[in-house]
């Protein structure tokens, strides 16, 4: 009975994290793409919201009391925290450019191909090789976007270079987040502290090279546009926002759950910019978008289903009996560690939640944990 509670807890804070994705990453996207109208300084843009997360997530994880990490390894950090920082500013740097160049509707429909991506670096970096289904599955993505591609009315090959280049960032992001989840054990909203003052830093020396100069001299700034500020505040507050919950749905659920609500939030983001924006479509262009995100949902079945076929079956046999005996005064560690309110060693047990405390109600190494409970 208690197990099937936690279970159905576990699926509705879930599917609350994901509505509230949707309705922020949405609001992120059209607000982004209002900005960048009005200020075309992509790069500004992104600093602004490297700027939120790192501010930001300091004072208010605390404030939550979420677990601060341990010290990561020099080696383990320059290998895999590094690129990793690296890989989420240049995903950062040029999706902002696709915004600014291409319409929020065919910028996620390039977006869709994800999961191409996904195949392409898993191979790559762990040679891990895809069943012929699952190669099949990319195919609709593939025919979607390149529709999407030829009929779009307002087409910019930099805004297609850059939302490839930003996905390919993202994929590697997903991939490599998860690795580090299961490696360092580190609370997945340190992860996206840690990273997001990295970038700031890598990124601040660049930006003040490339950007600094002319954003200062743009008429919204020199006259203090108090409605471009505004909306730059905004932007790197959603972000912010919109990260911390994309982290915490990656780390509460598989990397194949996260896709297919990964899809879904592009089809929510896709719907709301053409109802607001009103950017000009075809049918021929929403044809193409359609099958784009169909095509993910394919690639997600068809990786669930090889998945469910590698699975080994145990052999059973009608003849077969397990004859039990009790445990001669045995008992499980982690039972015999509750009793009683005291741990194995004899130290008593500190009050309060220890889900709270350590980030997961299950043994260290776990990749599950809850965020708010």
């Amino acid at each position: 009975m208690l197990g099937k509670r936690t279970g159905s807890r576990h699926i509705a804070v879930v599917l609350l994290m994901c509505l509230f994705w949707y309705v922020i990453s949405s609001s992120n996207n059209v607000i982004g793409k209002m900005v960048l109208n009005e200020f075309p300084f992509p790069m500004t843009v992104t600093l602004v919201q490297l700027c939120s997360i790192t501010l930001y997530s300091g004072p208010f994880f605390n404030l939550w009391r979420i677990r601060k990490y341990q010290d990561i390894p020099r080696s383990y950090y320059y290998r895999l925290i590094v690129p990793l920082a690296l890989g989420k500013l240049l995903a950062s740097v040029t999706s902002h450019i696709s915004l600014w160049k291409v319409p929020v509707s065919y910028a996620h429909t390039v977006k869709a191909t994800m999961p191409l991506f996904t195949v392409v670096l898993t191979r790559l970096f762990f040679g891990e090789k895809q069943p012929t289904l699952v190669y099949l599955s990319l195919l609709p993505i593939i025919t979607g976007v390149g529709i999407a591609t030829v009929t779009e009315i307002s087409f910019d090959m930099m805004g297609l270079i850059s939302a490839l280049i930003s996905t390919m960032g993202f994929s590697m992001q997903n991939i490599f987040s998860k690795k580090v989840l299961k490696d360092t054990n580190i609370h997945h909203l340190r992860l996206l502290h840690l990273l997001g003052k990295l970038s700031l830093f890598i990124f601040l020396p660049l930006w003040l090279y490339m950007d600094s100069f002319a954003v200062f001299r743009h008429t919204a700034i020199k006259n203090l546009d108090y409605r471009v500020i505004a909306l730059l505040f905004a932007d790197g507050v959603l972000n912010w926002l919109q990260n911390i919950i994309a982290f915490s749905v990656l780390s509460l659920v598989t990397p194949l759950t996260y896709a297919v609500a990964s899809a879904s939030k592009r089809i929510f983001v896709i719907a709301v910019s053409l109802l607001i924006l009103g950017n000009p479509v075809t049918w021929v262009n929403c044809v193409g978008m359609t099958l784009a995100i169909v095509g993910v949902l394919c690639y997600n079945r068809a990786k669930q289903i090889t998945r469910g076929r590698e699975q080994p079956t145990l052999p059973l046999s009608q003849t077969s009996h397990v004859k039990y005996s009790p445990l001669d005064q045995q008992t499980d560690p982690y039972y015999r560690g509750s009793v009683n309110g005291k741990l194995s060693n004899g130290l008593h047990r500190a009050p309060g939640n220890s889900l709270l405390a350590n980030g997961s109600g299950m043994p260290s190494g776990t990749a599950t944990r809850l965020l708010f409970v």
